[in-house]
């Protein structure tokens, strides 16, 4: 650069205070500066509050796709009695049946399937003690068996307790 009154740190210039002229350019600066600061500190809060509402908005939706029946069922459980009662309806309808055997009734493994024999005492033994799930049949063929709980046999040694063998036939 040139020795010019302009440039301050031009050889032959002494370090004498900045001109007005100077000042104000640095004022200008600093004033700008402060503003960019505050530009860049209201783009980052702005930024950081769209990625809360965006995950508020995310964990929202999760909730309501979660918990939707919730307020079907809690406003209305009448609703799921009536589709219960329509559907046994069409069920039967189809002439498809259930049946739930009886304790004390035999058992019979072609309608019933036993998940468990139990100690009963004062119970006949091969006999229903309880019904877990109730069975459904299509006119005669069995769709699902009834499942239910049996009484042992003694412990006698006398062969299997469920076997065919040991059936009454009505």
């Amino acid at each position: 650069m040139s020795d010019s009154p302009l440039n301050p740190r031009a050889p032959g210039r002494s370090e004498e205070p900045a001109s007005a002229e100077e000042k104000t350019l640095d004022k200008l600066l600093a004033e700008a500066q402060s503003r960019i600061d505050e530009q860049k500190d209201a783009w980052m809060r702005a930024m950081a509050e769209a990625e809360n509402t965006r995950k508020r908005a995310q964990a929202d939706v999760q909730a309501a796709q979660k918990y939707a029946v919730e307020r079907m069922a809690a406003k209305d459980v009448s609703a799921i009695e009536l589709t219960s009662r329509q559907l046994k309806a069409a069920l039967e309808k189809a002439s498809v049946r259930e049946f739930s055997p009886s304790p004390g009734d035999r058992f019979d493994p072609h309608v019933h399937q036993a998940m468990a024999a139990v100690d009963a005492p004062g119970a006949e033994p091969n006999t229903i003690v309880a019904v877990m799930l109730k069975g459904y049949r299509l006119h005669d063929r069995i769709l699902r068996p009834a499942l239910v709980t049996v009484a042992k046999a003694l412990e006698s040694g006398e062969g299997n307790p469920i076997s065919n063998s040991n059936l009454n036939t009505n």
